[in-house]
């Protein structure tokens, strides 16, 4: 069995299909998947999917890219994340590619972040992207190893995984580990420890081959985590087993 550790299925291109969303799960043995929250006017929509269903999880977060949207204070992730169901803190990081300027607010936001994770003894989902550097610099100025977590959809080099994995950090690769373009990706994905190696859609983006162009779904983090078996040289059954055992030590609250 598959378990899709990250996507975004309170998404409008996923939210509206959601049954057939769910049945493709099932159709492709992917039992479980974790529902990403991005920003706190958004996150009840969240909840509600992850409530609505056994096999799927929620996270509470404000997302790096987000500006026009309500600052988390840290007593109010903490009190979400006590919500049942949250099984982690984010998506939380830093990015910065899209914004310019002064980004001091959202590397503060990123400190919040873990130390409400820090509090509530959930892990953390980390995005980061052009800005690596700080990213880790922060995660070892707040402790963030005493939380732990995962990089979640890793595209950074060698020397950023190695670092998060000091953290004790998992790593985890979405449908990019696919594309041709992506070489240096797919060796990192075979050096990963086995132990913190994980697997995830990011949808309704980044369908992985043989799904480019299509929207990007749950079910299919099995192409992903064939491709990476393959690069591996393990079974699919046994990547399956593993990143399976990895989500539910890494994300202790979700129950399979």
């Amino acid at each position: 069995m598959f378990v899709d550790s990250h996507c975004h299925l309170d998404f409008p291109e996923l939210a509206t299909d959601l049954p057939n969303v769910l049945a493709a799960m099932r159709e492709h043995a992917v039992t479980h998947a974790l529902c990403i929250g991005v920003d706190l006017p958004a996150w009840p929509q969240v909840l509600a999917i992850a409530h609505a269903h056994a096999n799927l999880f929620a996270t509470v977060g404000v997302h790096p890219d987000y500006t026009d949207t309500p600052e988390p204070t840290v007593a109010e992730l903490v009190a979400m994340a006590a919500t049942p169901k949250v099984v982690a803190v984010g998506e939380t990081g830093l990015d910065y590619y899209r914004l310019e300027g002064d980004l001091q607010w959202q590397r503060e936001r990123f400190r919040r972040h873990i130390r409400a994770a820090r509090e509530t003894g959930k892990p953390l989902v980390i995005h980061t992207r052009s800005a690596a550097a700080d990213t880790l610099a922060i995660m070892r100025e707040e402790r963030a190893g005493e939380a732990g977590g995962v990089m979640h959809c890793f595209t950074e080099t060698w020397e950023v995984a190695q670092g998060a994995l000091e953290l004790g950090f998992h790593i985890s690769f979405s449908g990019i580990v696919t594309f041709k373009n992506a070489r240096e990706l797919q060796e990192f994905a075979a050096e990963v420890p086995e132990n913190r190696l994980l697997v995830e859609t990011d949808s309704p983006f980044l369908a992985p081959v043989p799904h480019r162009g299509k929207t990007c779904e749950p079910a299919f983090v099995r192409n992903t985590a064939e491709f990476v078996a393959e690069l591996r040289g393990e079974s699919v059954d046994a990547l399956a087993a593993n990143t399976t055992r990895n989500f539910y030590a890494l994300f202790s609250k979700a129950t399979p």
